[in-house]
């Protein structure tokens, strides 16, 4: 393959994604990408990639070693492993430019967060007058798992070692995205947004869920309400880059720690913004806890009482080493702690409308929880 083979298949990426079918096009793609790029193609580089074990001669006879990370692995995109060193994510299909990753990549790297995937490149290509992101190039990171199967193991074992880790790292994430460059909305507009969009989502979830989920979550909207409040008070805690769908699988467990990924911001909200709270990364991360304990009870036949109290308890630890890693950098005004729970409540019914438009079978994930938040005894 060489640059005109591999330009006639990327020109085609719109309407023939690219899959397992094309297997040696991403090997190749990498070495032709360290010379000069042929127009409409561009790529921005972030890093150096490092050094394959393969050449161009190599790919005829079975080499480099190139993988997907096959069906069992749940993504919206598709990625391919290659040499055990580089992960190529094709963008399927290429999305419009600007896109959130590859400037907030090119942030990460200059403000030496290492707590992710090694960020190296992005691949573009000029459509007209518009560009569009193909692939984002990054680092293989080896006996990496998501957290909706480490964390799940955690949760039946009872541990909850992992959780001053991850609130350190997510702290870390926000102290290097809140030296991001950005307009930010006055006080005023940031609540009445904040609050629209919590009410707008509450409306969707009683109005999504149906059955006896349905009859139970409308006797306890006035409740959902009380506590969505605080947003529509003037929010005057620092509004910074936010991570945007910040929960437990997409922090991975690797051999050498843990790293967050995934800076392509919630495939499910279409007008978040950029700039917000970051009691909002926080709150999504707390809430998936909880749903990683209903998670344990339904297939891994941990008992409620047990899940609930470890999700309580890893909750709790993860905020303490998430406010202390703040506090070590003089920024403890990153995190208003009274946003956490209406923000918790707003993502509890994103996910029932996720459930609803997208994958039913998840309803009894968030269920469980406001069943667990709102008992018979806490309604009034």
């Amino acid at each position: 393959m060489n640059w005109d083979s591999i330009a006639t298949r990327l020109l085609s990426l719109g309407e023939s994604p690219l899959t397992a079918r094309d297997r040696g096009l991403t090997a190749v793609l990498l070495l032709l990408l360290q010379d000069q790029v042929p127009e409409p193609f561009g790529v921005r580089w972030f890093l150096p990639l490092p050094t394959l074990s393969y050449r161009l001669g190599d790919l005829h006879t079975g080499a480099p070693g190139e993988r997907d990370f096959g069906p069992h692995v749940d993504q919206t995109n598709y990625s391919v492993v290659v040499d055990e060193q580089v992960v190529v994510k094709w963008l399927t299909p290429p999305v419009p430019l600007p896109h959130p990753t590859p400037e907030i990549f090119a942030h990460l790297v200059e403000a030496g967060f290492n707590d992710t995937a090694p960020p190296y490149a992005a691949l573009t290509r000029t459509v007209g007058a518009h560009e569009e992101l193909l692939a984002l190039v990054t680092g293989y990171l080896p006996e990496a798992r998501d957290g909706w199967e480490w964390c799940v193991d955690e949760a039946v074992a009872g541990s909850t070692r992992f959780a001053p880790a991850i609130g350190r790292l997510a702290a870390g994430l926000h102290l290097a995205l809140a030296t991001f460059p950005s307009d930010v909305p006055s006080a005023g507009k940031a609540r009445t947004r904040a609050a629209a969009r919590a009410e707008a989502a509450l409306v969707d979830a009683l109005e999504l869920t149906d059955g006896e989920d349905g009859a139970w979550l409308a006797t306890r909207a006035a409740r959902m309400r009380h506590e969505l409040a605080p947003l529509q008070a003037d929010i005057t805690s620092p509004r910074i880059r936010i991570h945007g769908d910040l929960h437990v699988g997409q922090i991975l467990q690797w051999r050498d720690g843990y790293a967050v990924i995934d800076f392509d911001g919630n495939p499910t909200v279409t007008d978040a913004e950029p700039c917000q709270p970051a009691a909002r990364d926080v709150a999504q991360l707390t809430t998936s806890l909880e749903h990683v304990a209903q998670v344990a009870v339904r297939r891994r036949d941990v008992r409620p009482d047990q899940a609930v109290a470890w999700a309580a308890k890893a909750r709790a630890e993860l905020l303490a080493a998430y406010k202390e890693r703040l506090a070590e950098e003089d920024r403890p005004d990153l995190l208003d702690e009274g946003l956490i729970r209406p923000f918790e409540v707003e993502q509890e019914c994103r996910e029932l409308i996720y459930a609803a438009r997208h994958l039913p079978r998840w309803r009894y994930a968030p269920m469980g929880v406001l069943r667990t938040w709102y008992q018979e005894e806490n309604v009034t």
